[in-house]
């Protein structure tokens, strides 16, 4: 959809990674990793974004160890449309999410599915999606690859099966209790709810 409105897969990708992350500086040879994409395309769509004044780019050491002056890039968070852009895609990132959410419960039944990590915009987690219950596996994994595709990310998933999410709820297995403990959006409960009806 956006490569759409803004004409260019180049640009909707450094878009996407400046407005989510507005106070990091890039230098060139950085974004080519991060968005995967060849370094005169990067250039040409930096200096069009440049331009219209929503990146602009500043000379500086990150550190000592640098013996000359880095060029570096950022969002220009002052940019008059800088909100309504930012706004904009996160907007696609909730549709392509409850899609991506929809398509998932299509094919299996599922007692409980997490968004955590890269979805609430942090690395740090053991997974990004945990889905206990039962799901055809093959077709999660091209929803994911799809996914990623879109959103030029990486998603790392985790499956359980309600025996195995219940036992290592009850032995408090660290990686499923750095999910449980930690920040994140529970899309479906159905285990608690059912706890619930247990006790009524």
């Amino acid at each position: 959809m956006l490569e759409q409105l803004f004409g260019s897969k180049t640009r909707v990708r450094l878009l996407r990674l400046f407005l989510a992350n507005p106070d990091n500086f890039y230098y060139i040879r950085e974004l080519t990793r991060k968005i995967g994409v060849q370094i005169n395309a990067i250039r040409r769509e930096l200096a069009n974004l440049q331009t219209i004044g929503l990146i602009k780019v500043y000379q500086f050491k990150k550190d000592e160890a640098q013996d000359k002056l880095k060029i570096y890039f950022r969002v220009e968070t002052n940019f008059i449309l800088y909100r309504e852009l930012r706004a904009l895609f996160l907007k696609a990132q909730l549709l392509m999410e409850r899609k991506l959410l929809t398509e998932i419960e299509r094919i299996g039944q599922i007692s409980y599915l997490v968004l955590t990590g890269t979805f609430l915009g942090f690395n740090d987690s053991p997974t990004d999606l945990l889905i206990v219950g039962r799901i055809n596996r093959g077709k999660l994994a091209n929803l994911i690859k799809k996914f990623e595709k879109d959103m030029d990310c990486t998603i790392n998933y985790t499956i359980m099966s309600r025996e195995e999410f219940n036992y290592r709820k009850d032995i408090t297995d660290k990686f499923l209790y750095q999910i449980l403990e930690n920040k994140k959006i529970v899309v479906i409960d159905k285990i608690k709810q059912e706890i619930n009806l247990d006790k009524e």
